[in-house]
């Protein structure tokens, strides 16, 4: 089997192609795969380490307003979506597979039009305009949340989840808080976001800091690059100060810090959803403003409705009400033990097995 999987800009469209090669290469090991990226995006970190082979293509995306530069983005596309037909004529996939950002866009149309079956991969609870874009030339689209049904047809549409909550599911139970300077013996809270970090989160830390230090639990905080200075600016990193308190830049062992966790804070991006759902953690979730149709404020909207997290906006996002939703959960045992199976329910452990079913049907 032969497959070819396209998606880039973010992680959030690249980890979950990841995941699912993957447990397909798990499976069979006789696959062969082809990662088609772009320029200049993330995937050019992210993907080359992987040993898959990879190639990319110069693309770039729409201005929301009027500008020369669509003109441009046109054409790139258009160059794309020729260089796009020439790598898949040369390898000869059985199967396309994107999973969004523009040079999904260009790989995924250039197969229909070559009559190659195609799967698009929808991580968010609103689509981006690249899979809106995609939607009737494809021959199914797989979504990780219900509530994103509605935008698309019935016939072609089917819920797997995301294939990175799968690969993270087995991590257990263990001793790697000790390695952060906390005790896995003791109720721990997990703050990120994301791996630049996120400002009002991080102001509404540092602001909470003498809070979270006289409480019963313990927090680790992963602050991103960017405000890590900041921190050590403003208070330093004394464990006499905040002996329950843990700033990092970034935690490279996340989904295994995740399962020693007891509650996470962070914004709602699809694939740290995957991640603690697919593990049962309770949430209170911080959605970003900035990104496309506030897909993110959807996608936690629709944990919250059952019950598995708790939703600020980031508007209103201070010390305060952060301190009071962490200590709501965190001094209620039967509420946390609730939204932590409500969380459980909303995950879909098998979503790159669903996938890959999917696959096996366009291809016959």
């Amino acid at each position: 089997m032969k497959i070819l999987v396209t998606g880039g800009g973010t992680g959030g469209h690249i980890y979950p192609a990841l995941s699912f090669v993957d447990y397909v290469k798990e499976i069979d090991p006789t696959a062969e795969f082809l990662y088609i990226g772009a320029t200049r995006g993330l995937e050019n970190k992210i993907v080359p380490p992987t040993g898959i082979p990879f190639k990319t293509l110069e693309i770039q995306g729409f201005k929301r307003k009027l500008s020369l530069d669509n003109v441009k983005t046109i054409q790139l596309f258009m160059k794309s979506y020729y260089a796009a037909k020439k790598i898949i004529k040369e390898f000869q996939p059985d199967v396309v597979i994107g999973t969004g950002g523009y040079v999904s866009g260009a790989v995924v149309f250039a197969a229909s039009k070559l009559k190659i079956p195609t799967i698009i991969h929808e991580q968010n609870s609103v689509p981006g305009i690249t899979n809106k874009f995609l939607t009737k030339y494809v021959d199914k689209i797989a979504i990780a949340f219900h509530d994103a049904s509605q935008y698309f047809p019935a016939k072609k549409t089917v819920l797997v989840g995301n294939p990175r909550g799968q690969e993270v599911r087995n991590s257990q139970k263990s001793t790697i808080l000790s390695s952060y300077d906390l005790n896995p013996a003791k109720k721990t809270v997990l703050v990120f976001g994301g791996s630049q970090g996120a400002l009002k989160i991080n102001q509404a830390i540092i602001d909470a800091l003498p809070l979270f230090a006289q409480k019963e639990y313990q927090l680790l905080y992963a602050s991103g690059e960017r405000y890590y200075k900041e921190i050590e600016e403003k208070i330093g990193m004394s464990k006499d100060a905040f002996p329950n308190i843990s700033i990092r830049p970034y935690i490279d062992q996340m989904a295994e810090v995740m399962a020693n966790s007891d509650l996470l804070i962070g914004r709602a991006g699809a694939t740290s959803i995957a991640e603690f759902t697919a593990l049962g953690i309770p949430a209170i979730l911080i959605p970003s403003p900035y990104v496309t149709n506030d897909h993110q404020t959807k996608n936690a909207q629709s944990l919250a409705n059952a019950g598995a997290v708790k939703m600020i906006a980031d508007h209103e996002l201070n010390s305060q009400n952060l301190v009071e939703a962490v200590d709501s959960i965190m001094q209620d045992e039967a509420l946390r033990s609730k939204m932590a199976k409500a969380s459980k329910e909303q995950g879909i452990s098998d979503a790159s097995e669903r996938l890959f079913r999917l696959v096996q049907e366009v291809i016959k």
